[in-house]
């Protein structure tokens, strides 16, 4: 498991590489956005931990970039509080994001849980016939590679959106809380004021487009969840 890590504080990656290499990672830090993009270029990583505020070319700025040219998981780092940037962050693409300061372990565990979600997946350039179809109206999945076509036109879609979709694909036609959609697609309980699901939901429903007349193909039922609607 090879980590970028992508922060100007030069002290902070120095130990985080340090105590994630010792957790068993292959560790590589940079500490600018250009020399990030850079490094994703050249070499094969399998998450990238991506610093927010950085001078020059932001956080943002990187990951919109980043996002134009890979699928790799990203995992921000925040400024606690800085709800504005987090919802950007996700909406750009971003898999999830980490409040600074936050501890070695904190950082590890997050890590962890956004591979436990992709660790599954193939190369998107893998034999068509490894992963099982699933099929569901206009939309199909194979959860084996993340690929997903739309009326059969390739659905771009980050790890975390994903997963999401597929949960509500799997559900299709029923009402499902925000509750039950966290647990299935991560694993992890909601947590109060925790608009991640929400925001990416969005995104998804963007990509997807509206339905013939003009409502979105995944219904937000205020207070209650999200409802896929069937074809």
């Amino acid at each position: 498991m090879r980590i970028l890590l992508i922060d100007d504080d030069v002290e902070l990656t120095n130990m985080l590489s340090q105590y994630l290499a010792h957790e068993g990672f292959d560790v590589h830090a940079v500490h600018d956005g250009d020399s990030g993009i850079a490094a994703l270029m050249r070499q094969h990583y399998t998450i990238a931990v991506l610093d927010i505020m950085m001078p020059g070319l932001s956080g943002l700025e990187t990951l919109q970039r980043i996002r134009q040219q890979s699928r790799i998981p990203v995992l921000m780092l925040t400024a606690r509080g800085d709800d504005i940037d987090k919802v950007t962050g996700l909406n750009l693409g971003a898999d999830d994001y980490v409040a600074k300061p936050c501890t070695p372990a904190e950082l590890l565990a997050r890590i962890r849980a956004i591979l436990r979600r992709t660790q599954n997946a193939s190369p998107p350039d893998a034999p068509a016939s490894a992963p099982r179809k699933l099929q569901t109206g206009p939309l199909a999945l194979w959860p084996g590679s993340r690929q997903a076509t739309w009326h059969g036109t390739p659905l771009e879609l980050t790890g975390t959106e994903f997963m999401l979709l597929e949960v509500l694909a799997r559900h299709m036609g029923s009402l499902v809380s925000k509750q039950d959609i966290s647990m299935e697609a991560f694993n992890r309980p909601l947590t109060r004021f925790d608009r991640r699901i929400d925001v990416h939901i969005s995104a998804i429903r963007q990509k997807l487009g509206n339905r013939p007349d003009g409502q979105p193909w995944i219904r937000n039922v205020r207070g209650l969840g999200y409802q896929f609607l069937e074809d």
